[in-house]
Formats: C-alpha cells, sequence, structure tokens
C-alpha cells in the first residue's frame, strides 16, 4: 500500500510540475512582431500567389484558422526547384527549396487575409521532402521553412511539425509544404 501511495503522490507532483506538463506560453503571451516589417528587413518581396492547379483552393478558413494547401518551390521565372534530394540536390539546396516554399505560402496567405500582421501563430507544418531511400535528413531541409516563419513572425512563427521523406511528389518538386495558422 504505501508503495502505490509514493507512486500516486510521485504521479501527482510530476503531473503539476509546469516543467513536465508541456506548457507553453499561449498565443496572447507571445510578444507582437511586425511581419510585413521583417519581411522588408529580409528583402523579400512576395510574389502573386501561384493559382490551384486543379480543383482545390490555395486557402479555406474555417474560424479563425486557416489551412494552407501544399505548396511546392515556385521560382520567379514560372519554373520549379525539381529533384531528389540525396541525389539531384544536397542538403543546402533542399533548405533554400524549402524557404522558397515559405515564400510562397506567405504569399498565398497574404492573398487570403490581407495582412501579415493579423498572423497570430503558425500552428502546424507538414514538410515533405522528394529524396532518395537513405536520405534521412528531412529536419534539416524543412528547418528553410520553419527558420523563415521565425524570421518573419518571431516566437509565433514557432509551430509544431512533421518533416517526412518521400519517394516522390508532383512535378517532381524537391519539397512540398502544407500548413495551418492562427489568424484574428
Amino acid at each position: 500500500m504505501r508503495i502505490i501511495s509514493i507512486f500516486l503522490l510521485s504521479l501527482l507532483l510530476f503531473s503539476c510540475n509546469p516543467r513536465t506538463t508541456g506548457s507553453l506560453p499561449t498565443t496572447d503571451q507571445l510578444p507582437k512582431v511586425d511581419a510585413e516589417a521583417n519581411l522588408q528587413k529580409l528583402g523579400i518581396n512576395l510574389p502573386k500567389p501561384s493559382s490551384p492547379v486543379a480543383n482545390y483552393v490555395n486557402a479555406v478558413r474555417t474560424g479563425n484558422l486557416i489551412f494552407l494547401a501544399g505548396k511546392g518551390p515556385l521560382k520567379d521565372d514560372g519554373t520549379y526547384i525539381t529533384g531528389k534530394v540525396g541525389k539531384d540536390l544536397n542538403e543546402r539546396q533542399g533548405y533554400e527549396a524549402a524557404r522558397l516554399v515559405g515564400i510562397n505560402q506567405l504569399a498565398a496567405l497574404k492573398a487570403e487575409i490581407g495582412d501579415l500582421n493579423k498572423v497570430k501563430r503558425i500552428v502546424k507544418v507538414l514538410g515533405m521532402v522528394n529524396c532518395t531511400d537513405n536520405f534521412t535528413n528531412q529536419p534539416e531541409v524543412v528547418n528553410g521553412f520553419s527558420d523563415l516563419m521565425v524570421a518573419v513572425f518571431g516566437e509565433r512563427g514557432k509551430h509544431a511539425r512533421s518533416a517526412v521523406g518521400m519517394s516522390s511528389l508532383p512535378r517532381n518538386i524537391a519539397v512540398e509544404v502544407e500548413l495551418i495558422v492562427e489568424v484574428e
């Protein structure tokens, strides 16, 4: 009985410790930043968002959440960065492709909400890397996207994320990212 009591007390103490509960600041506790000014400081001019190539839309809003469809690394000349990371592209080139996807997603988001300063939080990111079977650094590639979100939105740009490898992506694009954003 004493062992059970000690176990239950330990469990109670463990669950009450804020360092072990995973409690993070709420969105409202995070410092506000000027995302539009940060884009200028970074020298980023957002392109016109690309139009969907099938029967879907770039973004869907439900309540205060925006769900953005997957985008790829579309360059200013209308072509994509293509190829497999680990074969045609190295990790750094994959990182840059993911960063470019971030710029394209910001353009689609701005077209949807009008002003990036309305973003309360980047909530969830799914990064897909077109890579060889033996390439295992997908997180380092998708950091190109994540690092840009933090550079633009500060702490509000930190997000939950999955970074996965794919045997192929549409049109052989190197990276595709979809995301969920909380807005005002």
